[in-house]
């Protein structure tokens, strides 16, 4: 398996993992696609932080491994 196809992957299986998590994080909040239901603020804690950062991590690799992954192709 040469390096692009490697890249290919780990592109594919950081946008699934996306994908989830985001997914996760709207079905959390309790409201609709368009927003949550509730208008107060409150603070991401324990689970719902970890997925937060954990989103913000995927996307930056997403967005490193999609511009590698251009450059060698």
């Amino acid at each position: 398996m040469d390096s692009t196809e490697f890249l290919k992957i780990v592109q594919i299986v950081i946008a699934v993992l996306l994908v989830v998590l985001v997914l996760l994080q709207v079905r959390g909040q309790g409201g609709g696609l368009f927003g949550a239901s509730e208008g107060s603020f409150r603070t991401r804690r324990g689970i719902e932080r970890l997925m937060f950062q954990g989103t913000i991590f995927l996307v930056v690799a997403f967005l490193v491994i999609s511009i590698l992954n251009a450059r060698y192709t």
